[in-house]
């Protein structure tokens, strides 16, 4: 039998027997590690030793270029009811060998189970959870996507109702035939005179067994086990509380003799009620929970069941996941785009709002790409599928949320320490004062209702739903948005950054040039030089050439074909138009050919402090103008970098331009740092450097930004609707305006708030009435906990928590 201390786990990337040598001493040095070996041939490593912390062996593994290689899967879990079944289950993965992490969401029911590849199988995982009291099953990618996630929400939303009417209906009359004398006199008379309180007391037992064998069941069958396990939890103080009520009133229905006869009385009706109220707490509680996961199936529902594919030349109807890459595609007008794809024949304007936020319409034509699942406008489009399934821009972006809020952000690591001891504590608080009523109390029934009024209130249901609810709508609501959060933990992160460094080219900037400025001098018209000019830089494929033939264009002028056409290197171009002989470039050209420039080089330089290109242009010798070229800023910048300013956050910008260039974007933009001059292997160390003003995000194109994304505390990729696998960024733009990453901060700064709010009223409420229902108030005012009272307050605060979270739906105004 292999011994249980071993570990054996993949490793990649050696090649040699020096790099399995190295591995093997990165291992031995870690603590704990008492004997580790490496084999080439299998890239397999083994480790042996006590309590080895796996995160570290990853780290080193990591640091040292071998890295282990890991495994995740993703687990539907029933039987969680409260915080303290999240942490049962958790730990029935995390202490298995070579389980690196495992996170379990009440909110969604499922478990996210990262392990050493080697070391694990999906089933043996899932045994492990389920051998710790919670039926575990793996899901595959098409089952966590698929809308059935929702249908089955929905049978437990049917399931709960039909419990808690059947029991609302059997538990109304007991609860009118003991309670019914405090709201209407003359009740307990009545019913003495009738069928005298012995029936009364029978027919309450009958109904009230119906409801704990009946409705009531699931607690009982999940909650005792628990205790058999030393790892109670919600059920089992329900179970513990109404199957207390049930036994001393049954015993003093039945053997009145064994209670003194001050404590003979029946609490049918509190069992009763107690089960009533929290199967109705729960329905409504799952009611909510299918509304946090709304964004998911409004995506899910985004995706069109057929469309039209053109097959042996003629347009046939089609399941959407029999069409093919390359198949053509019919969109008809106002019909939804089937799969991603490139348009081949039409012209239409395209709603993208249900991937960048974006409201206002886009024009597609020929050549460009369309996204899945969006609008198509009044035209018709034939669009050639280039990416069908699971490898869509929809399904990509389904996947990230799904990733996102099965998150557990680093705030829930708190409340798990804590919700750890409070089911043990609740029931040693229960046990005392059970104890302190049956010393100093007048009956004992006293100290029944406080002990089960303690058992019921302390449920620590809101505990566990605090955050993922908040999570899911939070990330859920920033998809509508174009905000994907790839990792839930960026959403507690970003809200505490105190400096956001922004790239500048194709981030601040359009990432392409662009004619700002055209002077002429006098006697030349201003069209037919840029038109002369123009016809020059046609022949080049310098992009300010490519920048000066489209404003030509876009003015309507007819550029001619140039003759003649030479390059000079490093200064400009000469070509004949029309005859004319025409000489653009640097301002060095124009000196060496000794022309004029009369005034043009004073304009010149200021537009050079502009962070602008001057072009100068002389015809037939003489000068004729000069035109400026330059990548310009975003329109919203200005009001981005104001705003942080405003804001508290310190704005940077990191850029591989001069530093002249910098200064003039920063100054028009009012960014006080600048790191200028820094290659995209070297933006990873800006960023360090920068990070000594506090967490830290960076903002980049994520195209040559991947270093710099990686480095920040949270980074953060401005992109199009395309762009949805940059795989450094933790935060994704969905649109290229940057008013995004206000969204996605505000967002941010919203769900932690909502968290906030949870956790305090879920904390703060058991605080209160934990005392109240142990009966510390009963000496002053006479005043001791109704266990019904205890159960309405527990329902209600699971469902508040859940309504508080939903407010989030509303962040961030309108998609």
């Amino acid at each position: 039998m292999a011994d249980p201390r071993t570990l054996s786990f993949e490793i990649n990337g050696l090649s040699c027997a020096s790099c399995a040598g190295r591995a093997e001493r990165v291992l031995q040095g870690l603590p704990n590690v008492a004997s580790a070996a490496v084999n080439l041939a299998t890239s397999n490593a083994r480790i042996g030793g006590d309590d080895v912390d796996l995160h570290g062996v990853v780290t080193a593994l990591d640091a040292a270029g071998y890295p282990a290689v890991q495994e995740t899967s993703q687990f539907s879990v029933e039987g969680l009811s409260c915080a303290s079944c999240v942490g049962r289950a958790e730990r029935g993965a995390t202490e298995l060998p070579g389980v690196v992490e495992a996170s379990v969401n009440l909110a969604t029911s499922t478990a996210t189970v990262s392990w050493l590849r080697g070391s694990q199988t999906v089933e043996g995982i899932a045994k492990a959870i389920t051998s710790a009291g919670y039926v575990a099953v793996p899901l595959t990618d098409k089952q966590i996507s698929a809308p059935s996630a929702t249908e089955k929400r929905m049978e437990e939303v049917n399931s709960l109702r039909q419990a808690t009417v059947i029991a609302a209906l059997l538990s109304l009359p007991v609860f009118a035939l003991e309670m019914g004398s405090h709201f209407v006199p003359g009740v307990r008379e009545l019913v003495a005179q009738t069928i005298g309180q012995p029936t009364s007391w029978m027919l309450q037992w009958v109904l009230a067994s119906l409801v704990l064998l009946g409705p009531g069941r699931q607690f009982f069958r999940d909650g005792f086990p628990a205790l058999w396990r030393a790892a109670p939890e919600m059920n089992s103080l329900v179970a513990l509380g109404t199957s207390a009520a049930w036994v001393f009133s049954s015993v003093s229905l039945f053997a009145p003799s064994l209670l003194p006869e001050a404590s003979r009385a029946v609490y049918f009706e509190a069992a009763v009620v107690i089960v009533t109220l929290i199967l109705f707490g729960r329905w409504l509680e799952a009611r909510a929970k299918v509304q946090t996961g709304s964004a998911i199936t409004a995506l899910l529902e985004l995706k069109p069941k057929v469309a039209q594919v053109k097959r042996a030349g003629e347009w046939v109807e089609v399941g959407i996941d029999d069409i093919k890459t390359g198949d053509v595609t019919l969109v008809r007008p106002a019909a939804r785009i089937p799969v991603d794809g490139e348009v081949v024949d039409g012209r239409s304007f395209v709603n993208e709002s249900m991937v960048t936020g974006e409201p206002v319409p886009v024009e597609r034509r020929n050549g460009d790409a369309v996204i899945g699942g969006t609008v198509n406008g009044t035209g018709a489009l034939q669009v050639k599928a280039t990416a069908v399934g699971g490898d869509t821009v929809l399904a990509g972006i389904v996947r990230m949320v799904e990733e996102a809020q099965g998150a557990k952000l680093p705030i829930q690591a708190v409340v798990d320490q804590i919700v750890r001891w409070f089911v043990p504590a609740v029931l040693l608080t229960a046990s005392v004062a059970v104890i302190i009523w049956l010393i100093f109390g007048p009956t004992l029934s006293h100290a029944l209702v406080a002990g089960v009024s303690v058992l019921i209130v302390a449920c620590p249901c809101a505990m566990g739903l605090a955050t993922p609810t908040s999570v899911m709508v939070g990330t859920g609501r920033a998809a509508e948005l174009g905000v994907l959060f790839r990792k839930g933990s960026a959403l507690q992160v970003l809200s505490q950054v105190k400096t956001i460094a922004f790239d500048k080219t194709g981030t601040l900037t359009m990432g392409r040039p662009d004619v700002t400025d055209v002077t002429v001098l006098s006697g030349f018209d201003e069209a037919e030089v840029l038109a002369q000019i123009a016809a020059v830089e046609a022949l080049s494929e310098h992009p300010i050439g490519t920048a000066i033939v489209r404003e030509a264009k876009e003015r309507g002028l007819v550029v001619s074909d140039a003759i003649d056409f030479a390059s000079i290197t490093g200064l400009g171009l000469s070509a004949k138009v029309n005859g004319a002989v025409v000489l653009c470039g640097a301002k060095r050209l124009m000196a060496r050919e000794g022309i004029d420039l009369a005034g043009l080089g004073s304009i010149a330089a200021q537009w050079a402090g502009e962070a602008k290109t001057p072009v100068f242009v002389a015809i037939d010798g003489v000068a004729a103008g000069v035109i400026a070229v330059a990548d310009q800023v975003k329109p919203e910048a200005a009001e981005l970098v104001s705003r942080l300013t405003e804001q508290g956050v310190d704005v940077a910008m990191v850029t591989g331009d001069t530093a002249q260039t910098a200064q003039a974007v920063a100054d028009m933009l009012g960014i006080t740092r600048v790191v200028a001059g820094v290659m995209p292997d070297g933006k990873a160390d800006a960023i360090a450097e920068l990070k000594g003003h506090g967490m830290l995000a960076f903002v980049g194109d994520g195209i040559n930004d991947a270093p710099a994304l990686a480095a920040a505390d949270v980074g953060v990729a401005v992109g199009t609707g395309t762009d949805v696998a940059i795989e450094t960024a933790d935060v994704v733009m969905m649109s290229g305006d940057l008013g995004g990453v206000l969204k996605a901060i505000d967002l941010s700064k919203r769900v932690m708030a909502n968290i906030r709010q949870n956790l305090f009223w879920a904390f703060a409420y058991n605080t209160a009435l934990i005392p109240v229902a142990a009966g510390v108030l009963y000496p002053f005012w006479g005043v001791l906990m109704s266990p019904m009272l205890a159960a309405g307050a527990m329902a209600l605060s699971s469902v508040f928590v859940v309504s508080n979270a939903l407010r989030l739906k509303r962040a961030g105004g309108s998609a």
